[in-house]
């Protein structure tokens, strides 16, 4: 491998000193993390990111590959996966984020099998990949929605739902529609959840076009996924039960 090795080190030496001991405990109760919390509340991430990444730049494409692995996979606490994260997502890397990249998402997709990793990953990278490159993203997308919805290939079918979730006028209804509904009858918690999220997201731009999905498929939907996609859609829209 070719990881950055100084940016790896900083990261981690960022994370170590801003580190809180006292809320690490609970952070990862919350997540139901088997890998143990440093204690850096996001807003503390964010900022030891944003340094790093200024401080270490990258000139090729193997090397920022690389060190997103080895932040990842050597992780000891979780806030350095969010530091993958973060460098996979990074603006200055958006010429590397092409279909090439695939195959590290969906590593990271796969391995990190939670929606703190998931939904990341979904928004902030295959969303764009997919929108730059839709003759190789959407078939992408179609494949992963119709993957079986246990253990981590769930974690695929919710990145196909809510990829677009952000996309406001840039979002295609069609392919939504197209990622939702191999989900509409799954009891996965995860994925009706998904399934509200990306439709109340997009009820901020086009309420009519959620309500008359959510009036169309009204038998079809979960409970959870009508009322998350109609919290967007004004007063009254919420049915009952």
């Amino acid at each position: 491998m070719t990881a950055d090795a100084g940016l790896v080190a900083a990261l981690r030496a960022g994370l170590a000193a801003g580190a809180d001991p006292a809320k690490a405990p609970a952070m990862q109760a919350y997540m139901k993390s088997v890998m143990p919390y440093r204690g850096v509340a996001s807003p503390g991430q964010k900022l030891i990111f944003a340094q790093v990444l200024a401080a270490h730049p990258m000139t090729d494409r193997r090397t920022w590959q690389d060190t997103v692995r080895e932040l990842w996979d050597g992780a000891q606490f979780r806030e350095e996966r969010y530091g993958a994260i973060a460098l996979l997502a990074d603006r200055r890397y958006a010429a590397y984020r092409d279909p090439a990249t695939i195959p590290l998402i969906d590593h990271l997709i796969v391995t990190g099998a939670w929606w703190d990793h998931v939904d990341g990953l979904a928004t902030r990278t295959v969303g764009p990949l997919v929108r730059a490159y839709p003759a190789e993203g959407v078939p992408l997308m179609l494949r992963w929605a119709v993957d079986d919805d246990s253990s981590a290939n769930l974690w695929r079918r919710r990145t196909a739902i809510i990829h677009q979730v952000g996309g406001k006028a840039a979002v295609v209804t069609d392919l939504l529609v197209a990622c939702i509904e191999p989900s509409l009858a799954s009891k996965e918690f995860f994925l009706r959840k998904a399934i509200g999220w990306a439709l109340r997201d997009l009820a901020w731009s086009r309420p009519e076009w959620v309500q008359a999905y959510v009036r169309s498929h009204e038998g079809e939907l979960s409970g959870l996924s009508r009322r998350e996609a109609l919290k967007n859609c004004g007063p009254g829209s919420v049915p009952a039960g």
